[in-house]
């Protein structure tokens, strides 16, 4: 079968791998010069199922009305423009909010993103890839008692459905990772994830996208998708800036602009762009973490990549605007300083900023969709290197014929 994949970032170079194992005949279209250019170039580097639990809980109302207005806000809206997407987001996001919506959709991204971690390690084993990889867990760091107390509660919730998270003293996290020795005294205490890793997705992506090449795979860069063409009931190619391309199957990965091309063909994907920030700075001596550190009050993530660190948090709701706000980048290295003063130089770090694909429910769009041969692998939000590799290979399957390996139930578009 002939597929074009939109899309050449982490979630689509994923997607081409895996289909490429079927034996299909697959051109991978970007509008960047190489593979991982946009929102996995410099993301957070944590492969983190214990991420699963969405945006929309019980617990962020009253955290948004406090964050209003103020630019060092976790979670930054900008309303003061006119976007009827972002407004008809924000009315489902508000309806995910009670608690039982909010277990349902953890439930449902745990179990993708389960999934994908183990397909990663399957795919790491197999291929001997190296991307700066580390597997030694994922720290959750909480100051407030009250902070703590629901975490590991929602953790307890987690280990319901198979990841294994243990609650740790102050001191334990010290023990865990040393670095944090000079915050020691602020912690109530930590959430470890002993099976989650981290890792540099941008080296993981050009890496993957090599190998898929071997295996046949056409990578068309520097190429922009200007619309899906369709004849009937079924999507038959794209129109591009360099002429049309047709297909048996189309998939489309194009993370937050995946919505943008969805409408020529009248679908409606409830995704939006949420702008995040990240810094990566040279590591001197020895004040870097080691292990990857969520630092849950500020949204914040922390990943050691081979001799760099990166810090990555906050998420704008500021349409597609990718412009480095200096506010908001200095913020993250400001923080990351706080907690991490001997990691490096901070004069060096370097700031970037980029858009993750973001559900209403938090939830992946996964599968087929109305329209025949056109399926979705967008919608991943902040876990889109947590989940690239179980949504490809859930792709493949779906395409082939084949009974995914997990349930399929409550990830595709239907649920809208």
């Amino acid at each position: 079968m002939k597929v074009l994949v939109l899309g050449a970032g982490v979630v689509g170079t994923a997607a081409a791998w895996y289909l490429a194992r079927d034996g299909h005949e697959i051109t991978v279209i970007d509008r960047c010069p190489g593979a991982g250019l946009e929102t996995s170039f410099a993301n957070g580097g944590q492969v983190s199922p214990s991420h699963a639990e969405p945006w929309a809980n019980p617990s962020v109302l009253p955290k948004v009305l406090k964050w209003l207005g103020r630019e060092d806000a976790p979670l930054l809206f900008r309303w003061n423009r006119w976007d009827p997407a972002l407004w008809a987001w924000g009315l489902r996001f508000l309806a995910n909010c009670p608690g039982k919506r909010a277990e349902i959709n953890l439930e449902r991204t745990l179990r993708v993103a389960l999934y994908s971690r183990t397909c990663l390690q399957e795919l790491r084993a197999e291929t001997g890839m190296d991307y700066d990889q580390r597997s030694l867990g994922i720290l959750h760091v909480y100051r407030d008692r009250r902070q703590f107390d629901h975490a590991a509660a929602a953790a307890d919730l987690m280990g319901r459905w198979g990841l294994r998270r243990l609650e740790k003293s102050a001191k334990d996290c010290v023990a865990i990772e040393p670095a944090l020795a000079a915050s020691a005294d602020q912690l109530a205490g930590g959430i470890h994830t002993p099976e989650d890793e981290s890792g540099d997705a941008h080296k993981f992506t050009t890496a993957l996208a090599v190998l898929a090449e071997a295996r046949g795979v056409q990578f068309r860069y520097g190429v922009t998708v200007r619309a899906l063409v369709q004849d009937g009931d079924r999507v038959t190619g794209v129109e591009t800036d360099s002429g049309r391309l047709t297909a048996d199957a189309i998939v489309l990965a194009a993370g937050s602009f995946s919505p943008l091309l969805a409408r020529s063909l009248g679908l409606r994907l409830p995704v939006v762009p949420a702008k995040g920030y990240s810094i990566t700075l040279p590591v001197e001596g020895d004040g870097a973490p080691t292990v990857s550190i969520t630092d849950d009050e500020y949204k914040m993530v922390y990943s050691r990549l081979g001799n760099r660190l990166r810090a990555a948090g906050t998420a704008e709701m500021t349409g597609y605007d990718t412009s480095l706000t200096p506010a908001r980048w200095h913020l993250i290295r400001d923080r990351a300083k706080a907690l991490f003063p001997l990691a490096g130089d901070y004069s060096k770090a370097e700031p970037w900023a980029g858009l993750r694909p973001v559900t209403p429910d938090s939830v992946p769009l996964l599968g087929a969709t109305p329209v025949k041969g056109l399926y979705l692998d967008t919608g991943h939000g902040t876990l889109g290197w947590t989940m690239a590799c179980g949504s490809g290979r859930i792709i493949a399957d779906v395409i082939a014929g084949r009974e995914p390996e997990i349930e399929m139930a409550g990830l595709g578009l239907e649920r809208f």
